[in-house]
């Protein structure tokens, strides 16, 4: 690997934004302030932030590329070589792609999940992002809890989160235009998806047994656990004491209280800031995160989404930007457990963002450093000394 110099930015050193330099050398950050001297390769970060790269720890964008209409399908390979040139290039350098495990046939079955967990290991050396997996499961999917607790066991999940949305589409059913769009993405008949909707919830009693000994499972193989969509306190103190201590978009401020005082991290959407609240019509993440009661913002359905809301918190006075930027890198670097990045100090990873940010609530990346390697560029004139660069130095965006 070949060192770089990010010459002369807007660094984002500890709560500060300092003009400096840094030295890459192999996967890592060698030095802050440093002088070019063996680097080979250097960037002019002149009147450009130079940000820690984000984690998204849960991000389902990707699911658009597999099927990016209902019923037409693309092969996961494709899929995910596409979807890791997306978060690369919004920005993101360690991603979690959010993978649901449902009792339904189709896009969200249990063999989707095993067949993207299994491309995932077998691409992650391709990939430009730090890839992991993020399972989902659908705590009514009971016929894959086997097979699901094999995975935590083999250290196959690198997150683990509960989701029951079991109510919502009993609600579903009774409004035919979400009805019509479960069932399009199962593949089944209407009558096939209702009959299978009944069976599944004749086994209501089997689920929290079911979710106990997931939960002792993952604890075991010291998988990091999420709940999600919490409903009250008493649901959130529920999973804590499963070992579920990241609340996943608590649906309301009472509950997000009741986990910000247990110490739990909390995640919320970033398109909920950027488009000012929820699709859902619930908590407007923007409120909770200027009363303390967010410490992660996840990409959630929209790549781009975590970039743009650091900004929009900056420009809407919720935060300061240097504030606002830990809620999508040191924040979800904290809650996952990845203490080697989500900063740019000596000795972490080199997972690093050149941002114009001339324009007000429109930063511009510029250039992508991920585990020490230049994998985005979109400004060329911002190389130096290029002509003694190795060409393996440089990978395309």
């Amino acid at each position: 690997m070949t060192d770089i110099l990010l010459e002369g930015g807007r660094a984002l050193i500890g709560s500060e934004l300092v003009e400096t330099s840094i030295l890459v050398s192999g996967a890592d950050i060698a030095q802050v302030d440093a002088s070019r001297g063996r680097a080979r390769l250097a960037i002019d970060a002149r009147n450009l932030l130079v940000l820690p790269g984000i984690v998204d720890l849960h991000g389902d964008a990707f699911e658009r590329q597999m099927m990016p209409r209902a019923g037409v399908d693309f092969p996961i390979d494709v899929a995910l070589a596409d979807s890791d040139r997306q978060a690369i290039s919004n920005g993101i350098t360690t991603v979690f792609h959010a993978t649901t495990c449902s009792w339904e046939p189709g896009l969200r079955s249990a063999g989707n999940a095993r067949a993207l967990m299994e491309a995932i290991e077998r691409q992650r050396p391709q990939f430009a992002a730090d890839t992991r997996f993020h399972l989902r499961h659908e705590t009514y999917n009971l016929d894959a809890e086997t097979e699901i607790g094999q995975w935590l066991a083999e250290g196959r999940v690198d997150l683990f989160a509960f989701n029951d949305h079991m109510d919502g589409t009993v609600a579903d059913m009774a409004k035919p235009r979400k009805r019509n769009r479960m069932v399009e993405r199962t593949g089944l008949s209407g009558e096939e998806f209702d009959r299978l909707v009944e069976r599944v919830l004749s086994r209501a009693s089997e689920v929290q047994p079911s979710v106990s000994r997931l939960a002792a499972t993952a604890r075991a193989a010291e998988v990091r656990m999420l709940s999600h969509d919490d409903a009250t306190p008493a649901m959130r103190q529920e999973f804590r004491e499963l070992g579920a201590d990241i609340a996943e978009f608590p649906i309301n401020e009472e509950t997000a209280r009741a986990a910000a005082s247990a110490g739990d991290a909390i995640v919320y959407g970033a398109p909920n800031v950027v488009r000012g609240g929820s699709h859902t019509g619930w908590t407007r993440a923007s409120d909770m995160i200027a009363k303390g009661l967010c410490s992660v913002l996840a990409s959630d359905y929209y790549y781009p989404a975590q970039l743009l809301a650091a900004f929009r918190l900056a420009a809407d006075g919720v935060l300061p930007l240097t504030e606002a930027w830990s809620l999508v890198s040191a924040g979800p670097a904290r809650a996952t457990g990845l203490a080697d990045r989500g900063v740019l100090a000596e000795g972490r990873r080199a997972d690093m963002l050149l941002v114009d940010d001339s324009v007000p609530l429109r930063p511009r990346l510029i250039a992508v450093v991920s585990g020490g390697k230049l994998v985005h560029l979109t400004d060329a004139t911002r190389l130096l000394a290029a002509a003694a660069t190795p060409r393996e130095a440089v990978v395309a965006a």
